[in-house]
């Protein structure tokens, strides 16, 4: 018979602070340890399933890849600021008091007077592709306007991470000549972490988008990349050691293959870990909880194949609720579920609310 143990989740008053090796002496000024750029819009959330011409009403939350790992981060009892440009309308002030409230620094977000902020609507659906329905409403948005010259770098790189997604590059000619300098290698740039996020919708052609993506994953330090985005965009296919292949360049590599797991690349070590099972609620945003949970582990110096953990656990606190933000696993709690052995981790279980204070996850350990 099995042996069951109940993990409490209690919070953690825990608020250490390490950088990832080497970070601390390359960037001793660092103010924070995660800068996070990136366009963030209000997503309205359907009241009920169905299409969207039949939903009667909407709620609203907040959407964005970059500021999604500001938030978790932020919540996993980090240092984060988010820096974008937001319309000077009442979203934009809904989106800087919304991801303050997380504890985000949302103090070098430009408030521009000429153009909005982004929105989108989504189905409720997300599991069911024939149905799921995604209207934006972002073109020409205040986030696309961020330039070269209009972002401050002393906001960027006072950090031990700058975070990056590809979706920015997508957003604009001038979005992409920023993308393009923060990704190549300079003086005093921070550590580089770049989620690849290929959004097909957001170019004017798969190869465009596939080329520019490639080349700004090269500049970067570390890199997240989904194996069927690499697919898609590159047209690699044949597993993690055929995307190392293709993107030899980054010192860490993590290909993420959904429900199976993900594999990282760091220097000569390579680890796969493979995902608990999880009773998905929404997959929206699991893949920037993925990449908060990697970063802040490695933030704390734990091992490798820790960070992948961690890394699917944050994602798991995302895929468990309907929003793209959700509570993270306390970190004491993180840690024990982390640390459990190979068949105990191959056994966990996670659903709805696991990560609330005073909730329990169940362990069958054999």
């Amino acid at each position: 018979m099995s042996n069951i143990r109940a993990v409490s989740a209690q919070q953690s008053g825990s608020g250490t602070r390490v950088a990832a090796a080497g970070a601390a002496e390359a960037h001793s000024r660092a103010r924070v340890d995660v800068v996070c750029l990136g366009e963030s819009m209000v997503t309205f959330l359907p009241s009920r399933p169905g299409r969207l011409a039949d939903v009667p009403s909407f709620g609203r939350t907040i959407g964005g890849a970059e500021s999604n790992v500001a938030c978790a981060l932020a919540l996993a009892g980090h240092d984060t600021k988010w820096v974008s440009r937001v319309g000077a309308d009442g979203f934009g002030t809904y989106l800087t008091e919304a991801i303050g409230a997380y504890g985000v620094d949302v103090t070098d977000v430009v408030r521009d007077p000429e153009r909005r902020t982004g929105i989108y609507f989504r189905t409720a659906d997300d599991r069911d592709d024939a149905t799921h329905e995604v209207a934006y409403y972002r073109a020409g948005s205040a986030a696309s306007a961020m330039s070269p010259d209009a972002v401050a770098r002393e906001a960027l790189f006072a950090a031990r991470v700058l975070h990056l997604s590809g979706i920015t590059a997508a957003l604009s000619a001038d979005c992409l000549a920023l993308m393009r300098e923060l990704c190549a290698a300079g003086e005093g740039r921070p550590l580089l972490s770049f989620d690849v996020n290929y959004r097909p919708g957001l170019w004017s052609s798969p190869g465009e988008g596939g080329r520019v993506l490639l080349e700004l994953a090269r500049g970067a330090d570390v890199v997240f990349v989904g194996e069927d985005e690499a697919a898609a965009a590159w047209g690699v296919r044949g597993g993690p050691a055929a995307v190392r292949d293709a993107l030899p360049e980054p010192g860490v590599l993590v290909v993420k293959q959904g429900a199976a797991g993900a594999t990282v690349f760091a220097g000569d070590q390579v680890h796969s870990v493979p995902a608990p099972l999880v009773e998905v609620v929404a997959p929206v945003g699991a893949g920037d909880a993925f990449a908060a949970g990697f970063l802040s582990a490695m933030l704390r110096g734990l091992d490798v194949p820790l960070r992948l953990r961690h890394g699917h656990l944050t994602a798991a606190a995302a895929l468990t609720v309907p929003g793209d933000v959700a509570e993270v696993p306390a970190r004491e709690l993180a840690d024990e579920l982390a640390a459990l052995d190979e068949e105990a981790w191959g056994r966990l279980r996670l659903g709805p609310g696991w990560t609330g204070a005073g909730a329990h996850v169940e362990v069958r350990t054999a």
